[in-house]
């Protein structure tokens, strides 16, 4: 097989890798080890995509995408569906191959440039060679970097190395470990749980140790059923499982059978047990740049800001479970802070890409950049810049030296919001007179596309209300670009005020359903003024549920308009963004 771009790991780094090359022209093959996609937000793991804290700072773009259409396809939350959700974006997705089962276990090179690797699909048990001009490393585990020679670290730097005052005094080969989570489901009835022989066995003298990491079933997914820190957490994974296992059903005995609290989970059942660790740190590409503590506390303001994090530098013991207390520093780290371009891409390797937890950080900076809503966003960024690369026959270095406006400013065009940065609006929407039937509709234009502190940044009126722009002469116009307000700050109403994750750690009894999120415009036309005067209908959307919206057009006009007709339950229509472009002007 032969294409542009070779995409290795289909969690949702990626995925947004391989979405945006093939949306942007590059022909894209996407391989990935597991039959379903998603990494650790798949059913094989149930992890939760978390993110950026703080008000507003909600990542968006494609993992927002994707989000959404969790919320209209998958009311009553099943991992199932999840899956479905992931398989039906790439599967279907105009230019790209997705490969599944197939694990990359050769690489063909001349001088520092790769040519092709080669997976087996376990399926088909076939040997395929994918020959590609650009590569990204999104497994993960880095599975390109020791059979290509990459430059890559594994373990914690000396703190002394990059004045890191969280780091240990001495370097070592100790990582954060891996868990396997499990999932309740809640009866009307009492469940009873039998104790497997072969499992730990947790008694009176371990309470105290086990109810402070919590273990109420409704709110919290377990991932302090942690080991493999202490040892190489690539190699010894299967000796890790082992362990897990044995911890996993063994607490589930203990919140069954011996917790204080016991009484109050005696109507839930054990739902689903994951068997495939999901991991936190392996290998870490080395980059142009390598991201330190020291960059996220200065809030990462880099000139090649193509991504950003906001999680805390969440440094979890290597001892896990075994460490005596409960296994996580959440060291602060401002929420956001940037991510650069010069740490997705390998320093040694002249056409390798790496996004998500194995891009160029130090141990210290990647336990906040390691989370998926974050990894998303530089999968996101490396895609779209190999799409780039690929029409201008660049490396991903050349992208940065020769093309780092344009890169910023597509993600940005693409909702993936840059922070410190603003978008450009397009020219012929830029200078046109810009009115609304009620409100202020100037927001619509500064680049922004979100709330910024009490900086709405959008506009607000009636069902049934317009915006419109008017051109001094007649143009040609070939699309219009939407950007609606899906809520950044959402919570789950099943859950108090907890922020509303795309699945729940447990199926309870009176869960609310999914659903589009009820500030989101659900319908709405877009109308343009003919050269009599005259409003006609150029395009109609019935049945919305995202917030990104670009919309063919293909009209000349002396203005456009657009009219939301309904919500998802909010009262007034919201938008951040509307703007038309001219025929052969966008990027």
């Amino acid at each position: 097989m032969t294409v542009d771009f070779c995409v290795v790991g289909g969690g949702l780094a990626g995925m947004a890798a391989a979405l945006s090359a093939a949306r942007h022209g590059a022909k894209v093959a996407l391989i990935q080890d597991r039959p379903v996609l998603g990494g650790n937000s798949s059913s094989e793991i149930r992890m939760h995509v978390c993110g950026a804290h703080g008000a507003d700072n909600r990542e968006t773009g494609i993992v927002e995408e994707l989000l959404l259409d969790n919320f209209r396809y998958n009311r009553t939350p099943s991992y199932s569906v999840w899956d479905a959700v992931l398989y039906g974006k790439a599967q279907y997705q105009e230019n790209l191959t997705l490969l599944l089962n197939a694990s990359v276990n050769d690489c063909q090179l001349e001088g520092g440039v790769i040519k092709s690797v080669t997976a087996w699909q376990t399926t088909t048990q076939t040997w395929i060679e994918i020959t590609a001009k650009l590569f990204a490393d999104c497994s993960g585990d880095g599975v390109l970097a020791p059979l290509t020679g990459a430059e890559f670290r594994m373990g914690r730097e000396a703190r002394a190395e990059f004045n890191e005052s969280i780091a240990p005094v001495e370097a070592d080969k100790k990582t954060m470990g891996m868990s396997c989570l499990f999932q309740a489901r809640e009866y009307p009835v009492p469940q009873p749980f039998t104790a497997l022989p072969w499992a730990n066995s947790y008694g009176d003298e371990d309470v105290e140790w086990l109810e402070e990491r919590g273990v109420n079933i409704r709110h919290t997914n377990y991932w302090w059923m942690e080991v493999g820190g202490e040892v190489d957490s690539i190699r010894d994974t299967e000796r890790c499982r082992e362990e897990l296992l044995r911890i996993s059903f063994g607490v589930w005995d203990y919140i069954k059978n011996r917790s204080p609290n016991k009484e109050a989970y005696a109507n839930f059942a054990l739902d689903w047990q994951g068997f495939l660790p999901g991991k936190r740190e392996s290998r870490r590409y080395l980059g142009d740049v390598v991201l330190t503590q020291n960059d996220i506390e200065a809030e990462g303001r880099f000139e090649d800001v193509v991504a950003y994090g906001g999680w805390t530098m969440d440094d979890h013991f290597p001892a896990g479970i075994h460490h005596p207390k409960a296994g996580t520093i959440f060291h602060p780290a401002p929420s956001p802070f940037g991510i650069p371009y010069r740490s997705l891409y390998s320093r040694n390797i002249e056409n390798l890409f790496c996004a998500g937890r194995c891009h160029s950080a130090t141990h210290s900076a990647m336990s906040a950049t390691r989370v998926m809503a974050t990894t998303s966003l530089m999968g996101q960024a490396v895609g779209t810049a190999a799409a780039i690369a690929v029409r201008d026959s660049l490396n991903p270095r050349g992208v940065y030296e020769k093309r780092l406006a344009e890169l910023q400013q597509t993600l940005m065009d693409d909702d993936s919001w840059l922070p410190w940065n603003r978008r450009a609006v397009s020219d012929v929407c830029r200078d046109a007179k810009l009115v609304a039937s009620l409100g202020n509709p100037e927001p619509l234009r500064n680049g922004l596309d979100r709330a910024r502190g009490e900086n709405y940044n959008g506009w607000r009126g009636p069902i049934g209300s317009s915006v419109e722009y008017l051109f001094d002469s007649e143009v040609e116009l070939d699309s219009a670009r939407m950007i609606f307000d899906s809520n950044l700050n959402r919570v789950d109403p099943s859950r108090g005020k907890s922020k509303l994750l795309n699945m729940r750690h447990a199926v309870c009894l009176g869960d609310s359903l999914f659903e589009p999120p009820a500030t989101l415009v659900r319908s709405f036309r877009i109308e343009t003024l003919d050269a009599d005067g005259v409003w006609r209908t150029a395009a109609e959307c019935p049945e919305n549920f995202q917030r990104l919206v670009k919309l063919p057009l293909k009209a000349r006009a002396k203005g456009i308009r657009i009219i939301p007709e309904s919500t998802w339950g909010a009262d007034d229509a919201r938008l951040f963004a509307f703007e038309a472009h001219r025929l052969g002007s966008r990027p």
